[in-house]
């Protein structure tokens, strides 16, 4: 064979294996799409004290695992120790000043019960001097001062259940059921609280990482002061549109992790993001801006899904790590074959790079 046939049957050859290669991916980008584009997130708790203070201990080390309820650093103590004995303080003037209310109400109710007294004396008097008016026993200038005595009697009753109104409107309910005696408590057991939300516990497992708080820092209530990563994995990938046409919920998959090259994990949709922040319109009063391109084939969108992985290892990776993800229909028994060649490769291929 001449160098002229042999390089013409390596162009043939070259020519078939491209045209099988294109083939090939066009295939598998469709019914067993893989993507690199994948990455690893783990639930990062923004821990943020409930009051503010300085920080009087840290009790944690940086990376150090806890579980929930342990403690990751205190507050100084003594405010709020201080608001607690005020607050208590203030329960017992308010209940001397509910004692004197009391004493006060027997008081008006006495001088309630003395005024409907005379005024009942004096409504005898007007009458029986009426009487004697009528016989002329009696003159009406009498009459006339015994019917302003009567008068200015019952404005004293009305004076004297006024008072007692007020007094019990101000004291109000009696027992535990007292309003200012209600408050109180109230601010007792905020007080309390307060104190104790000096000591900030973990919410829940995870790993305490980048850990900045010093014992003297100045802690400021709902800021962050430290971040608390969770021992929950979620896997999120981000494929093509057209990759995900017969892609839903369910479907098997098999992932490699950049930090654990040519070890494959099985995995499982969980589910697709609705949208993406492109398709979302802010009402911000401003016209729409429509984004223009000049190229004859523009970059495909791309949506983010959700797997879980079936049995992670036991040591999880970062929050942030990368990986690849295989997706592999199980109604193509054929795809899910070519699909587990290509995830397998692809373990072997990240000990390279």
């Amino acid at each position: 064979m001449s160098p002229d046939q042999s390089f013409a049957r390596w162009v043939r050859v070259a020519l078939v294996a491209f045209c099988v290669l294109f083939v090939y991916f066009v295939v598998a980008d469709t019914y067993m799409p893989m993507t690199p584009q994948a990455r690893v997130l783990r639930p990062v708790v923004r821990v943020a004290p409930e009051v503010s203070g300085r920080v009087e201990a840290v009790a944690v080390t940086n990376n150090q695992p806890v579980e929930r309820g342990d403690v990751l650093f205190s507050l100084e103590r003594a405010p709020f120790e201080l608001a607690l004995r005020e607050a208590r303080l203030a329960r017992e003037g308010v209940e001397r000043d509910n004692a004197l209310i009391e004493a006060d109400l027997v008081g008006a109710r006495a001088d309630l019960e003395a005024a409907r007294a005379s005024a009942e004396e004096l409504a005898g008097e007007r009458r029986r001097a009426e009487s004697l008016l009528a016989r002329q026993g009696i003159s009406r200038q009498r009459v006339d001062s015994i019917v302003a005595q009567e008068r200015q009697a019952r404005a004293s009753v009305d004076a004297a259940r006024a008072r007692v109104r007020q007094l019990e409107v101000k004291l109000g309910d009696q027992g535990d059921g007292n309003l200012q005696r209600r408050q109180a408590n109230n601010a007792i057991d905020q007080a309390q609280l307060d104190l104790a939300h000096t000591l900030v516990r973990a919410e829940r497992d995870g790993v305490v990482t980048n850990l900045q708080l010093r014992e003297g820092d100045y802690a400021t209530r709902g800021q962050p002061a430290l971040a608390l990563v969770g021992e929950r994995l979620d896997l999120v990938a981000d494929l093509r549109e057209k990759s995900l046409r017969h892609v839903g919920e369910g479907e098997p998959a098999r992932v490699v992790f950049d930090a654990l090259p040519g070890r494959v994990f099985e995995a499982r949709v969980t589910s697709v993001d609705a949208g993406v922040r492109a398709g979302q319109l802010a009402a911000d009063g401003q016209l729409a801006d429509i984004p223009t391109t000049d190229r004859w084939v523009r970059d495909a969108q791309r949506v983010r899904l959700h797997l879980e992985v079936q049995d992670p290892p036991p040591s999880l990776p970062v929050s942030g790590a990368r990986a690849t993800v295989q997706l592999l229909p199980e109604a193509n028994p054929l795809a899910a074959l070519f699909g587990g060649f290509q995830i397998r490769l692809m373990s072997w291929l990240h000990y390279v790079y």
